[in-house]
């Protein structure tokens, strides 16, 4: 959420930073409820203040024999009136939550103006694109011959989006969580966390997917819902919280399951793995305070390209365009790894700077060192990396010519040894 005082200081600004997202202004619909509600509170002090003055006054009329009746129906009067305006004061900071929460975070001045994914800019490629004597197969032909994929089943079990793997890619996939797991506690410094993955509403709002991407969640009817990513209850944990600066940064790191509806995907991706309404992902969270969050953002993508290079996959980092980075982001970077099925890059990973967005919407504030008060802290997320999407990416780039697929060395020990899962 945007600071109301920041827009109310800098309409402009504010309007100029709404129109590089491609949106109409809205300062003049955000000062007229703001001023409306000053107005009103203004209103409400001063009746508080006259019925305070007649409250004093029927004392004093009392304590003298005077006629006290006319005074009591006015302290009467007045405290309908002042209970009136504060019902209207809350309908209007109701009305201005609901205005201030969707509208997106503010976009660094490095984002470059785009619409789409293809106004992204690629920053770097890393890692050599391998090449083969034959034609090599998307995933989904590969998990199928080698009997190891199964979607049908899948289906029948739980609907479309769903995958069964089994044995040796079952094993792959644990295999790939804890080797991340395994780099991001052990030489990252990230502390993991092991968070439930039902939430309250309260923390989807807090990171922002509530309200505006109520349709991409998965809702039970108990009024809770399954988390689209561990960002939602890493980042929550410090909601409500003022730390200390020198507890700062906060790094969190998460292996769970995720889920999303794809509601705004429909046709998009339907073969394979690559889109699926439940997937397993590892997750890293920064907590940092204001001056560290630029240099948090680069260390981020740091540590999930390595993943990525200590698998021996090729991949490129762009940043996204006005038009493509997320509604609570203020700069993202994509790493995008080469799948040679597909002849092209993937995501696999995304990580974002938010700044002090979401933080204002959890109330998550630290005690600077050096200065009175609180602030706000600045949050960070990122996959590093999303597990189905990586084991696509092993899967393309490590197969063989009989369909068999080589394991990276890093993963052969979370493997038990195994070094290839041969053809059957």
């Amino acid at each position: 959420m945007l600071d109301l005082k920041w827009i109310r200081d800098n309409p402009d600004a504010f309007d100029a930073a709404l129109a590089r997202r491609k949106l109409a202004p809205l300062s003049e619909q955000v000062m007229a409820l703001d001023a409306k509600r000053r107005h009103l509170q203004t209103e409400l002090q001063t009746t508080q203040a006259k019925r305070n003055e007649a409250a004093k006054a029927i004392g004093k009329a009392k304590a003298a024999g005077e006629d006290a009746e006319p005074l009591i129906r006015e302290v009467a009067a007045l405290k309908s009136s002042a209970q009136q305006m504060e019902a209207d004061d809350r309908a209007l900071a109701v009305q201005m939550d609901d205005l201030l929460s969707g509208i997106p975070n503010i976009l660094s001045d490095e984002v470059p103006i785009g619409d789409d994914e293809d106004d992204n800019v690629e920053l770097r490629k890393c890692g050599d694109i391998p090449s083969f004597d034959f034609d090599p197969k998307e995933h989904y032909v590969l998990g199928a011959d080698l009997g190891l994929m199964d979607f049908e089943t899948a289906a029948k079990l739980s609907g479309s989006r769903f995958v069964v793997n089994k044995g040796p890619l079952a094993r792959l996939e644990r295999a790939l969580a804890a080797f991340m797991i395994d780099v991001h506690t052990q030489e990252k410094g990230y502390l993991e966390v092991s968070p439930p993955v039902i939430v309250r509403d309260t923390a989807l709002y807090g990171t922002s997917q509530l309200p505006k991407f109520e349709e991409d969640l998965y809702k039970l009817n108990t009024g809770s819902y399954l988390i689209p990513t561990a960002e939602v209850p890493l980042t929550n944990l410090v909601s409500g919280s003022i730390l200390d600066e020198a507890e700062l940064p906060l790094r969190f790191t998460a292996h769970t399951l995720c889920f999303r509806s794809e509601a705004g995907s429909a046709g998009k991706d339907t073969a394979g793995m690559l889109r699926q309404h439940q997937f397993a992902k590892v997750e890293m969270v920064s907590i940092t305070a204001p001056d560290h969050s630029a240099a948090e953002h680069e260390r981020m993508t740091a540590c999930a390209e390595d993943i990525l290079t200590r698998l021996g996959l090729a991949y490129r980092v762009v940043m996204l365009c006005s038009g493509d980075t997320g509604f609570g982001a203020r700069k993202t970077y994509d790493i995008e790894v080469w799948l040679p099925g597909q002849d092209t890059y993937r995501e696999i990973s995304s990580c974002s700077v938010c700044g002090d967005f979401q933080a204002r919407r959890m109330k998550a504030r630290y005690r600077p060192e050096d200065a009175k008060g609180t602030r706000f802290v600045h949050t960070l997320n990122g996959s590093g990396l999303a597990i189905g999407r990586t084991m696509i990416a092993v899967m393309e780039n490590y197969q063989q010519a009989d369909g068999s697929i080589v394991i990276p060395e890093v993963l052969r020990p979370y493997m038990g040894g195994i070094e290839c899962i041969d053809a059957k």
